[in-house]
């Protein structure tokens, strides 16, 4: 099966792109208004894009009015990605529902707001690894309606919980416990796996 996109149905396309690009990583982002109020909300279209400068990226769809998250980041200019464990995912799903940009989504989830060091948005305390994030630039990828913006943020603080680290800075999976997204309403857990050593 051959199928292009441009004489596709959007929604049909935008179903392929998602149950075959997995699991992927969530970026669960926190950020806060111009008038002081705090957002929280999961991306499944993130990653890390750039190892020096640490630089990570992810993409709000369109909406209108825009998503929270995309106009806070917009107004202030600063995030935070907080990594989504098996701990805190029912929390995190709870966080993802379309609120009013007057809700406090660490209200809703039962979720813990923490200070950061550099930036004014909170971390989530009950996740293992945050990175406080300085906005570099938005890119509007489409203005149609399954279309996004790219935000690419600079790591300017990593917050890492002391158990899931070793002395050499590497990261023990099984102690992140790391969620992933799937197609549809699915989800993974990120304990299933193998090596191959690059030749």
């Amino acid at each position: 099966m051959i199928i292009d996109p441009a004489s596709f149905p959007a929604a049909s396309a935008y179903k392929i792109l998602i149950g075959s690009i997995v699991p992927r990583p969530i970026g669960f982002v926190s950020t806060i208004s111009a008038e002081g109020v705090f957002n929280l909300a999961p991306f499944s279209f993130f990653n890390a894009m750039c190892g020096e400068p640490p630089v990570v990226g992810f993409c709000p769809g369109n909406r209108n009015p825009p998503l929270d998250t995309l106009a806070n980041v917009r107004a202030t200019g600063e995030f935070v990605v907080n990594i989504a464990t098996e701990d805190i995912a029912e929390a995190m799903n709870l966080s993802a529902g379309d609120y009013a940009p007057s809700v406090d989504e660490f209200t809703v989830s039962g979720l813990t707001p923490a200070p950061c060091e550099v930036v004014r948005p909170p971390r989530v305390l009950e996740s293992p690894v945050n990175m406080e994030c300085k906005l570099l630039q938005i890119i509007e990828l489409s203005a149609r309606p399954l279309g996004a913006s790219l935000v690419l943020g600079e790591v300017v603080r990593f917050h890492l919980d002391k158990t899931i680290i070793d002395d050499r800075f590497r990261i023990d999976p099984d102690r992140l416990r790391a969620v992933g997204r799937m197609g549809g309403t699915a989800y993974c857990r990120t304990r299933d796996r193998f090596e191959m050593i690059r030749p």
